[in-house]
């Protein structure tokens, strides 16, 4: 999936798009909840290194938040990773280019759901 294809993905599914929060870094962006403006994703770009890869390349990541739970359930060989810039007991990295679309998918709608503003999520 592309940085593109998975900004497209979450404006035509939640109708969100993208705000820059960090003056001047066009590679970060942020999606938000419309109604609480909690984070979901963040998308960025960052060397592989920083993930603990033995490379430069410098790739796309979405840092996604996942239920404790669910922690264990992917791993790097999935393109999954402790999340890079961010608390690793909540927060996952997972590079764009590495995982496949429906995994990308099912991961963001899982991060869309557990930063549900707590009342939203009682209430199903």
């Amino acid at each position: 999936m592309t940085k593109q294809s998975f900004l497209e993905y979450c404006l035509f599914t939640y109708g969100t798009a993208p705000d820059d929060p960090f003056d001047g870094n066009i590679e970060t962006a942020v999606l938000r909840h419309t109604d609480s403006r909690k984070w979901y994703a963040v998308v960025m770009k960052v060397s592989r290194r920083k993930l603990g890869i033995d490379r430069d390349e410098m790739i796309d990541v979405v840092n996604l938040k996942l239920p404790t739970e669910m922690f264990g359930s992917f791993g790097a060989a999935d393109g999954v990773y402790p999340a890079y810039h961010m608390n690793k007991l909540h927060w996952i990295s997972v590079i764009l280019s590495d995982v496949p679309d429906d995994v990308v998918q099912f991961l963001v709608n899982v991060s869309f759901e557990a930063t549900k503003a707590r009342s939203k999520r009682r209430q199903k």
